[in-house]
């Protein structure tokens, strides 16, 4: 092979950065369980809780790119210590209000709100980095990014255990304290890291030249497409399989194993795909990765029973975590290094956009349809994706050189 995943940690500095960006993205998969924890018990009211994470992750994803643009301008080292001391601040001021019941829910909300605002997009600036390491060689870049993929998924895997963990000893605040703690020292050692010094600021002319980041987003049609479609069938397999597991008399536990399955396919699935020589082009393959998801959700709506459903999904898995890696690599190709960030952050809102939709559109049709009828529906709606994704090929290669032109 010309390139391997030691040779990606063999990098200038890599260990090191990717490390400590690992510690503080941990802090993402435990702080969000441990505020709707927190703020459940605070008020007694699910429709509290459920209100307050609700602005808490709309203003995360939907103003991802938004702070993604401040790392491109600014440069991570400038940017990446204002976002975290705000966001740490606020997660402060979150605990103090919830440690005790009664606060307003207004004000919870707003604190929320506000948190979520200032996140630190630290995944897409990681890759970023991983793309200015690989200095152009497309196959080290895509083992990068598949590892960086895969790390990301079991860090959101294991946050929760932790907060489980957490929780059986102390109060649900422990886990936002511990939280902001895994954010506080990861983000030291990320800023501090040579490599992402390193990383150059593109200044206000560059980011005003894309015109608030449209440019960078019509840029992007496929890998946004595929990552909307991905997310969307994440978010509506995590509430499907409650509802199938319950109509099959089986209690919660035998959800968790169910989707820790569909974990597992997608990290078997991406470390297999960042080890192949990929002849066929990124395009290609993501429609191919797409279109199989699609048929393996088609497959899910025929099983019998939960053993059967968790092959499905394990198979499922199996593309989710190469075709976001690919839609990763197509998206860092398709724009100018100074609008990188940008542009991973814009897939990163696709996928949480999708899921957050598809969680909506899995709790419209439950009610409503059998659960065969709702995975037959997510698998075409994902197919027809594909089929969008691989249509999109000639007006996005247009579009690339129009913006090459105008460079």
């Amino acid at each position: 092979m010309s390139a391997s995943y030691g040779r990606v940690l063999r990098l200038p500095h890599a260990r090191r950065t990717f490390a400590a960006a690992l510690l503080a993205r941990l802090s993402y998969g435990v702080v969000p369980l441990s505020v709707m924890l927190s703020v459940l018990r605070a008020s007694d009211s699910y429709a509290v809780a459920g209100a307050v994470m609700a602005l808490f992750g709309a203003t995360g994803v939907l103003l991802a790119p938004a702070r993604a643009a401040l790392v491109d301008r600014y440069g991570p080292r400038r940017a990446l210590v204002p976002l975290p001391a705000a966001y740490l601040a606020l997660l402060g001021m979150l605990t103090a209000a919830v440690w005790r019941p009664g606060a307003p829910p207004v004000l919870l909300g707003a604190l929320a709100a506000l948190t979520g605002a200032c996140a630190p997009p630290l995944g897409p600036t990681m890759r970023a980095v991983w793309s200015r390491l690989a200095q152009d060689d497309k196959a080290l870049l895509q083992r990068a990014y598949s590892l960086d993929g895969v790390a990301e998924e079991l860090l959101f895997v294991s946050g929760p255990l932790l907060v489980g963990v957490l929780a059986a000893v102390a109060p649900p605040t422990a886990g936002i304290v511990f939280g902001a703690a895994l954010m506080l020292a990861g983000t030291a050692g990320f800023v501090r890291s040579p490599a992402v010094r390193a990383v150059p600021a593109a200044g206000p002319v560059s980011v005003r030249r894309d015109r608030g980041g449209r440019r960078v987003l019509l840029l992007l049609g496929r890998p946004v497409a595929a990552a909307a479609s991905v997310g969307l069938a994440i978010g509506v397999l995590d509430l499907l399989v409650v509802v199938f597991a319950e109509r099959h008399g089986h209690g919660g536990a035998s959800v968790a194993w169910v989707l820790a399955a569909l974990s597992a396919g997608s990290a078997v699935g991406g470390m297999l795909n960042g080890a192949v020589n990929w002849r066929a082009p990124a395009r290609t393959r993501l429609a191919a990765l797409t279109l199989c998801l699609g048929l393996a959700l088609l497959g899910a709506g025929c099983a019998p029973g939960l053993g059967t459903l968790a092959l499905f999904l394990s198979g499922a898995g199996f593309f989710v975590s190469p075709a976001l890696t690919t839609a990763y690599l197509i998206a860092d190709e398709a724009v100018a290094p100074e609008a990188r960030t940008r542009a991973g952050a814009w897939v990163n809102t696709a996928v949480n956009a999708g899921s957050t939709g598809g969680t909506a559109l899995a709790g419209a049709l439950a009610g409503r349809l059998p659960v065969a009828v709702c995975f037959a529906v997510t698998g075409g709606v994902v197919a027809v994706a594909a089929a969008l994704v691989m249509a999109q090929g000639a007006r996005g290669r247009g579009a690339l050189r129009e913006e090459v032109a105008v460079r």
